[in-house]
């Protein structure tokens, strides 16, 4: 096997590699075997939420938020963990979705346009995320009811999407408006993801398939966007991460984000619109409730 095939992230002995590491890191630390299992919920929690993240090109968060604040965890601790974990499960989809792009789609005129979105995007996520950190802007509403309404107005818009579209010849080419969108999304995107840890990539999935792009595509390049802006935001907030959640959660995230590519194709874009979009609306719900 050649070592470009090894280091595919998707590869079976990369896979065993990574969980002898990991194992070995656990075994390793200070904490006792009780105190281990207490934690092996996150690794679940992790798996999760990095399929939904990477099959969607929503954020981890929308698994993360609701659960840690059932556990009670102050809105920093939240928001910080949720990146943390978000570096390390949408890093792994990340790559793989490149490595997809890179061996499969290049030559693809329907994601010609694949890195055109990513640049820019992620530039304007990137200054919409640091203008919230360095001029200290604050949510305009509480964590939880923020992300209850996000939730249900993200999981109305995919469902508007499914039912009221409709068929239309899948497009491929970029126009000046769907730059001058890019820009707004990604400004507005990256602020609504400093408050909430999710918002840049869930936007631009929506803008795509409004507009018609290839599902595909357009989950790969919120995926790689949102990728770039969580480990933008990770610096500002990293002394109100909650590590212990992290060791747990990340390795986990770190499969599920490897596997997400694989949900998506052997789903179809509706059903795997329609899942995500159900889900969104029940943690709406039960969050305003």
């Amino acid at each position: 096997m050649s070592k470009k095939a090894f280091m595919r992230l998707s590869n079976p002995k990369f896979i065993v590699l990574f969980l002898v590491l990991w194992s070995g890191l656990l075994l390793s630390s200070s904490h006792t075997l009780t105190e281990l299992a207490d934690y092996t919920l996150f690794t679940f929690l992790g798996t999760v939420g990095a399929i939904f993240a990477n099959s969607t090109g929503a954020g981890g968060g929308v698994v993360f938020i609701p659960m840690f604040t059932q556990l009670n965890f102050t809105e920093q601790q939240s928001i910080a963990t949720s990146f943390a974990i978000q570096c390390f499960g949408m890093t792994a989809g990340a790559v793989t979705w490149w490595h997809h792009y890179k061996s499969e789609k290049t030559e693809l005129r329907l994601w010609q346009g694949f890195k055109r979105i990513i640049c820019v995007t992620t530039i304007a996520s990137v200054i919409g995320l640091n203008s919230v950190f360095i001029y200290h802007a604050d949510s305009p509403a509480a964590l939880p009811i923020s992300f209850s309404w996000f939730s249900l107005l993200l999981g109305f818009f995919i469902i508007l999407t499914i039912y009221l579209l409709q068929p239309h010849r899948e497009r491929s080419q970029l126009y000046y408006v769907d730059y001058i969108a890019m820009v707004l999304i990604g400004l507005f995107g990256g602020a609504v993801t400093a408050w909430l840890s999710v918002g840049v990539g869930e936007l631009l999935v929506i803008y795509l398939l409004l507009r018609h792009f290839d599902i595909s595509m357009a989950v790969a390049a919120a995926v790689i966007v949102s990728a770039i802006t969580v480990w933008t935001a990770i610096a500002q907030v990293n002394s109100d991460v909650y590590w212990q959640v992290v060791l747990f959660a990340g390795p986990g995230a770190v499969l599920g984000g490897i596997f997400a590519k694989t949900v998506v194709t052997h789903l179809s874009a509706t059903k795997l619109k329609l899942f995500f979009a159900c889900w969104l609306l029940l943690s709406g719900a039960v969050g305003l409730s």
